[in-house]
């Protein structure tokens, strides 16, 4: 139960729903009792005695005791179904709120397929669990010792002899649940790989396709499905043990009670209706003890389910804003950035970057190059915040960006990332997403910078087209170019551009650097590129190797100097050198 006091907080607020459940149900479970009574007497004071006038009395009062019984019953599922959807309500909010909040270093090894797992399967365990199967747990108590004080009130002797097998029983229910909240748990685990596996084959399908990977995707499915069966097999297998043993010691409960009691009634110290009553009180008891099998299968599942859940609420935010985070004030910043010998190291990994020193001042471009690995995305990532620094300091404005807001930072920072994301929306949708009261004029501006309008505008609705899930349907540079509007749009004080234009051709590559200067103008700009071409007008270029900063300086200056930037220059503009050397010029200083 301790995963469930652990969730309190979630459903404690409507603790009278839960009470109530709990109390129409045990008033159920008490006029069940009136049954067996009902049944005594319509033997020894009825049938026995022929005195058949009291049938319709006994009748009305059945009719009366399952019509209450019945009401009885709604009550607690209604009470019992409230309660379980609020708490599922407010653990699905919990939980995908804590989602946002998480820090980058908890998405890199996450699994979405098991994400989705844990917030669909996972919580709906909870939530059957909350609403029904606790109150349920509660009732087999209830039913037990409301049973055995009714049948002690007959005949205590007998009740001593009928209910020698309990211990034995309860002993066994036990034992069966120490044992399958394991074989529970591997099957909540098995069953998040094959979503996860789902999950990635139907995202990245065009892939698969295009290497005919089909038939490893099917085994590998089977693979996953296998292991899920198995841990099924294994659980069935468990059950399979339990309930025979069960039915046996419930059979042996009857046969002492027929054996003991019904020499009893021959001797005379009990009549046939109280042996009878007696038989309906016993399968009263058996009852739930036999399916306490049942009873501990949803706890196990819903403590399972809701270790896994826990695991999300409880997950250590990375990056988080420190108490008296500074607000930043809209009308001063300026967006001046600022890296001081500043080191970072993932995890227990060697350091991403080493010592990174750089001035920014609003309008300044800053271009980074290097291959892959090199630690280029890494220094953007650190500006976000998507990661707090090792060693040194980041300023923004003259202050610590640890010292101020995360939603404060990110709002002035806007970034175009080499993976293009789009959100199953419309175009419109897309570029004007996370601004508020934005014109369409403004949206149409910025798609005409991104070299964007023109493409959307050939479309069938225009600005109000559906793109598909993660923009399927758009060519790559496509999708780049809005969102590259949708960055332009935000107006921040920094702009990043991670290879933004790495999915389009060099003609418009160049419209769109063109756009760029205007809306470079004022605001300090990085850029993360592999083309000479998207880096030359930068005002500085860092060149990167292993996570150190080996060059650093204009193009004009880094193509007159040995070193990795003419390097990589002579790679792309080879035929460009070759035809000005053969022309006798003076090769590459000009491009």
């Amino acid at each position: 139960m301790n995963v469930l006091r652990r969730l309190q907080d979630y459903y404690w607020e409507k603790k009278a729903y839960m009470f109530a459940s709990i109390l129409f149900l045990a008033i159920a479970t008490a006029l069940g009792l009136v049954y067996p009574k009902l049944l005594q007497v319509l033997i020894d004071d009825v049938i026995l005695p022929r005195d058949f006038e009291a049938v319709p009395k006994l009748a009305l009062a059945v009719v009366g005791v399952v019509t209450l019984k019945a009401c009885m019953q709604f009550l607690h599922g209604f009470f019992g179904a409230r309660l379980g959807n609020h708490l599922a309500y407010r653990l699905r909010n919990a939980c995908y709120e804590k989602l946002q909040f998480l820090s980058f270093r908890y998405y890199d090894t996450a699994k979405t397929g098991d994400l989705m797992a844990r917030l669909t399967g996972d919580l709906e365990a909870i939530r059957l669990f909350i609403g029904f199967g606790f109150a349920q747990i509660l009732n087999l108590f209830l039913m037990v010792g409301f049973g055995a004080a009714m049948m002690l009130s007959i005949n205590w002797q007998l009740t001593l002899f009928t209910l020698v097998t309990i211990p034995v029983l309860l002993y066994v229910a036990l034992r069966f649940e120490s044992r399958i909240h394991p074989a529970f748990q591997e099957m909540r685990l098995a069953l998040s790989s094959l979503t996860t596996a789902v999950q990635e084959n139907v995202t990245g399908v065009r892939t698969v396709k295009a290497f005919a990977r089909e038939p490893h995707e099917v085994n590998k499915f089977s693979l996953r499905n296998d292991r899920y069966r198995d841990n099924q097999l294994h659980a069935s297998g468990l059950w399979s043990r339990y309930f025979p043993v069960m039915e046996l010691l419930a059979s042996a409960c009857a046969v002492l009670l027929i054996g003991v009691g019904g020499t009893m009634v021959i001797r005379g110290s009990l009549t046939i209706g109280e042996l009878v009553a007696f038989f309906s009180l016993i399968w009263y008891i058996i009852g739930p003890m036999w399916g306490a099998g049942f009873h501990i299968n949803n706890y196990t599942q819903s403590e399972a389910s809701g270790e896994r859940v826990l695991q999300i609420l409880n997950q250590p935010i990375d990056v988080r804003d420190k108490e008296g985070a500074i607000k930043l004030d809209d009308e001063r910043i300026r967006g001046h950035v600022t890296f001081e010998n500043v080191s970072f190291a993932y995890g227990n990994q060697l350091r991403a970057v080493h010592e990174i020193n750089l001035d920014a001042p609003p309008g300044k471009v800053i271009g980074l190059l290097g291959g892959t690995g090199t630690g280029k995305s890494t220094i953007i990532q650190l500006l976000m915040r998507a990661y707090d620094v090792t060693e040194g300091s980041i300023k923004f404005d003259g202050m610590d960006i640890r010292d101020i807001r995360v939603m404060d930072l990110r709002s002035q920072i806007a970034a175009v990332f080499q993976e293009t994301f789009l959100f199953s929306s419309t175009v419109k949708g897309n570029i004007a997403y996370g601004m508020n009261n934005v014109s369409m004029d403004d949206i149409i501006r910025a798609a005409k910078l991104a070299k964007a309008h023109d493409f959307i505008m050939e479309m069938k609705q225009g600005y109000d087209t559906i793109v598909g899930e993660r923009g399927m349907g758009l060519s790559g540079g496509q999708k780049q170019r809005i969102a590259i509007a949708r960055a332009l749009l935000k107006n921040p004080k920094i702009l990043i551009l991670d290879d933004a234009t790495s999915a389009v051709d060099m003609e418009t590559e160049q419209e769109i650097q063109a756009g760029f200067q205007e809306v470079m103008k004022g605001r300090t700009t990085f850029i993360i590129a592999h083309r000479i071409s998207s880096l030359r007008h930068a005002d500085e270029i860092l060149v990167l190797d292993e996570g150190r900063i080996v060059q650093r300086g204009t193009h004009n200056e880094l193509i007159r100097k040995p070193g990795p930037y003419h390097d990589v220059y002579r790679i792309q503009y080879a035929d460009h050198i070759a035809r000005m050397e053969n022309e006798g010029s003076e090769g590459g200083a000009v491009l």
